[in-house]
Protein backbone atom coordinates (compact mmCIF):
# COMPACT_ATOMS: atom_id res chain seq x y z
CA UNK A 1 0.00 0.00 0.00
CA UNK A 2 1.05 3.58 -0.47
CA UNK A 3 0.97 6.23 1.90
CA UNK A 4 0.37 10.01 0.60
CA UNK A 5 0.64 12.98 3.44
CA UNK A 6 -2.06 16.05 2.58
CA UNK A 7 -0.01 19.09 3.25
CA UNK A 8 -1.68 22.50 4.51
CA UNK A 9 -0.52 25.74 4.81
CA UNK A 10 3.30 26.30 5.81
CA UNK A 11 3.35 22.30 4.43
CA UNK A 12 2.04 21.10 7.45
CA UNK A 13 0.93 17.66 7.29
CA UNK A 14 -2.81 17.26 7.47
CA UNK A 15 -3.87 13.66 7.08
CA UNK A 16 -2.02 10.55 5.31
CA UNK A 17 -4.10 8.73 3.54
CA UNK A 18 -3.81 4.76 1.89
CA UNK A 19 -4.21 4.21 -1.57
CA UNK A 20 -3.77 1.01 -3.04
CA UNK A 21 -0.22 -0.06 -4.93
CA UNK A 22 -2.56 -1.26 -8.11
CA UNK A 23 -3.94 2.47 -8.26
CA UNK A 24 -0.62 4.57 -6.80
CA UNK A 25 1.83 2.80 -9.51
CA UNK A 26 3.29 5.96 -9.59
CA UNK A 27 3.18 9.32 -7.06
CA UNK A 28 1.44 11.52 -9.39
CA UNK A 29 -1.04 8.67 -9.99
CA UNK A 30 -1.53 8.70 -6.39
CA UNK A 31 -1.71 12.17 -6.51
CA UNK A 32 -4.46 12.24 -9.18
CA UNK A 33 -6.33 9.71 -7.41
CA UNK A 34 -6.42 11.39 -4.47
CA UNK A 35 -7.71 14.46 -5.30
CA UNK A 36 -10.12 13.18 -8.07
CA UNK A 37 -11.78 10.98 -5.39
CA UNK A 38 -12.16 14.13 -3.00
CA UNK A 39 -12.73 16.34 -5.46
CA UNK A 40 -10.00 18.61 -4.70
CA UNK A 41 -6.82 19.99 -5.73
CA UNK A 42 -4.75 19.65 -2.94
CA UNK A 43 -1.07 18.93 -2.53
CA UNK A 44 0.20 15.62 -1.28
CA UNK A 45 3.27 13.91 -0.77
CA UNK A 46 4.00 10.35 -1.13
CA UNK A 47 5.83 8.90 2.47
CA UNK A 48 7.05 5.65 3.09
CA UNK A 49 6.56 3.88 6.02
CA UNK A 50 10.41 1.58 6.20
CA UNK A 51 11.43 5.67 5.70
CA UNK A 52 13.32 4.75 2.39
CA UNK A 53 12.60 8.03 0.80
CA UNK A 54 11.50 11.65 2.28
CA UNK A 55 13.33 10.50 5.81
CA UNK A 56 10.44 10.12 8.09
CA UNK A 57 7.17 8.94 7.61
CA UNK A 58 4.77 11.40 7.70
CA UNK A 59 2.19 11.79 10.36
CA UNK A 60 -0.17 15.02 11.35
CA UNK A 61 1.67 17.68 12.28
CA UNK A 62 4.77 16.93 10.43
CA UNK A 63 6.31 19.85 8.19
CA UNK A 64 7.51 18.98 4.47
CA UNK A 65 10.82 20.41 3.88
CA UNK A 66 10.85 21.20 0.03
CA UNK A 67 14.45 21.87 0.42
CA UNK A 68 15.55 18.58 1.84
CA UNK A 69 12.96 16.44 0.47
CA UNK A 70 11.71 15.17 4.02
CA UNK A 71 9.16 15.33 6.44
CA UNK A 72 10.19 16.51 10.48
CA UNK A 73 8.78 15.74 13.15
CA UNK A 74 7.61 18.72 15.41
CA UNK A 75 10.26 20.23 17.47
CA UNK A 76 10.14 18.82 21.11
CA UNK A 77 11.63 21.63 22.28
CA UNK A 78 12.67 25.11 21.97
CA UNK A 79 16.49 24.37 22.08
CA UNK A 80 16.67 21.43 20.47
CA UNK A 81 18.45 21.47 16.74
CA UNK A 82 17.55 19.73 13.74
CA UNK A 83 19.97 16.73 12.20
CA UNK A 84 19.09 17.17 8.81
CA UNK A 85 21.26 14.09 7.82
CA UNK A 86 18.25 12.12 10.36
CA UNK A 87 15.89 15.19 10.19
CA UNK A 88 15.08 14.11 13.58
CA UNK A 89 15.50 16.97 16.36
CA UNK A 90 18.40 16.42 18.50
CA UNK A 91 19.30 18.01 22.29
CA UNK A 92 22.05 20.53 22.09
CA UNK A 93 23.57 18.51 25.28
CA UNK A 94 23.76 14.70 24.42
CA UNK A 95 22.01 12.41 26.45
CA UNK A 96 24.35 10.69 29.36
CA UNK A 97 25.03 7.24 28.73
CA UNK A 98 24.80 5.87 32.01
CA UNK A 99 21.86 3.24 31.77
CA UNK A 100 19.39 5.87 34.43
CA UNK A 101 16.08 7.79 33.03
CA UNK A 102 16.74 11.55 32.08
CA UNK A 103 13.94 14.30 31.51
CA UNK A 104 15.31 17.26 29.31
CA UNK A 105 14.82 20.62 31.24
CA UNK A 106 14.32 23.13 28.24
CA UNK A 107 15.35 25.88 31.03
CA UNK A 108 18.60 25.02 32.06
CA UNK A 109 19.32 23.18 29.06
CA UNK A 110 20.00 19.64 30.08
CA UNK A 111 19.48 16.32 31.35
CA UNK A 112 17.60 16.60 34.72
CA UNK A 113 17.89 12.90 36.65
CA UNK A 114 14.75 11.76 37.12
CA UNK A 115 14.17 10.99 41.19
CA UNK A 116 12.22 7.37 41.26
CA UNK A 117 12.25 7.88 45.33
Amino acid sequence: MAHFAKLGIGNKVLSVEIVHDSIAITEQAGVDFLNNLYKTNDVWKQTYVDKSLRKNFASINYTYDQIIDAFIPPRPFESWLLNETTCQWEAPVAFPNDGQDYDWNNNTKQWDLIDKS
